[in-house]
């Protein structure tokens, strides 16, 4: 049989899986399924909203699955090789990846065993690390904890956030997977155990994690506001008429040390001007809730008069 013609099932669900599924269907791999999460209500009228990759499937006419009972006896009865997971959004039990003949594959935006679990991405801006890796493991019982497949190092930018890195991994990932799939299906790859006492962990992120403590250095406030753009996002309270509003932060840069007081937002010859712990942050862009998203210059001039 050719690799090719050997039946592939993919697990995925948001944007980030999005250029897997088009590299394996644009290279003619033999996709028998897309399994996803749930159509899910969103907005003041609880719309149904298909996921991301759902969508894209539908676009190749492939089947889509939901149910895992309904996963469960199409494995049993198609007997695929190879599972291909890419931010599917939920953990595969060991009896689900004993059903694919070559197991399955896992794409994880971060250098493993660094930053197992659901927000490698986040923490890799926060921690200020300089470089990430994209890694495939093949699948085992316990979260990303599987073999090494391949390994490869990516550069952050000076000023990336979470909505850039998340693309540039996407794509950098979903071209390397492409690269090692022959390999792989011809059994004429080596995996690598990962060093478990290296092992570092990433947590479910909530909106409340958002929130800033004006307490931090300016480095760190920076580095949170771009690790957390755009979900949770990064917001701070003051009051406005007599209110207590939360204030979300959608862009900021450092500033030299503005002797002011802490977390107290100050025009600035213009900027909008908060000390930190050490130095100072500049807003450049925010948002009032229930409002639209100003500028700095737009924020002076309604609210410091």
């Amino acid at each position: 049989m050719n690799y090719k013609e050997k039946k592939i099932v993919f697990f995925g669900t948001p944007e980030f899986s999005m250029p897997t599924l088009k590299k394996l269907v644009d290279n003619k791999y033999n996709i028998i399924a897309v399994v996803t999460q749930s159509d899910k209500k969103i907005g003041r009228a609880q719309t149904l909203q298909e996921t991301k990759i759902k969508q894209l499937a539908k676009s190749y006419n492939l089947e889509v699955i939901h149910d895992l009972n309904k996963l469960a006896n199409f494995l049993v009865k198609e007997k695929p090789d190879l599972g291909i997971v890419v931010a599917y959004g939920d953990f595969l039990s060991e009896k689900i990846l004993k059903q694919f003949k070559v197991g399955c594959l896992n794409l994880h935006p971060s250098a493993l065993p660094k930053y197992r679990g659901p927000s490698p991405i986040q923490t890799t801006i926060l921690n200020g690390d300089k470089k990430t890796s994209v890694t495939i493991i093949k699948l085992d019982k316990d979260m990303d904890h599987g073999p090494i497949v391949k390994q490869k190092k990516v550069k952050l930018e000076k000023y990336e956030t979470a909505d850039s890195l998340h693309d540039k991994l996407s794509i950098k990932g979903a071209e390397i997977l492409i690269k090692i799939l022959p390999k792989y299906l011809k059994n004429n790859i080596k995996v690598k155990e990962q060093d478990h006492s290296k092992a570092t962990f990433s947590k479910i992120l909530k909106r409340e994690d958002g929130l800033i403590n004006w307490q931090q250095t300016a480095e760190e406030i920076e580095r949170m506001i771009r690790a957390y753009y755009p979900w949770p996002g990064t917001y701070f309270k003051t009051i406005i008429n007599n209110q207590e509003k939360n204030i979300k932060i959608h862009s900021a840069s450092l500033s030299k040390n503005f002797d002011s007081e802490i977390g107290k937002l100050v025009n600035k010859n213009g900027q909008l001007i908060v000390q930190t712990k050490d130095k100072s942050i500049s807003i450049n862009s925010l948002q009032i809730e229930g409002k639209n998203i100003m500028s700095a210059k737009e924020y002076i001039n309604g609210y410091l008069k």
